[in-house]
């Protein structure tokens, strides 16, 4: 999985329940655009993501 800052992610939420989670990448801590990420969510919360199965990049548009 590569990614670039700026590039958006969803997270599936793991049970009908849970909604997804949408956030930007605003930094690339792995080497040539790998893992982790740095985003910050829609709610304003900031993590380092390592993604697993449930998580989509959509790329930013140039």
């Amino acid at each position: 999985m590569n990614a670039v800052q700026g590039d958006r992610i969803v997270i599936r939420g793991r049970t009908v329940e849970s909604s997804d989670r949408h956030g930007e990448i605003i930094e690339v801590k792995g080497a040539n655009g790998e893992p982790p990420y740095v985003v910050r969510f829609d709610d304003g919360h900031q993590s380092v993501v390592y993604p697993g199965g449930d998580f989509h990049v959509e790329k930013a548009s140039s």
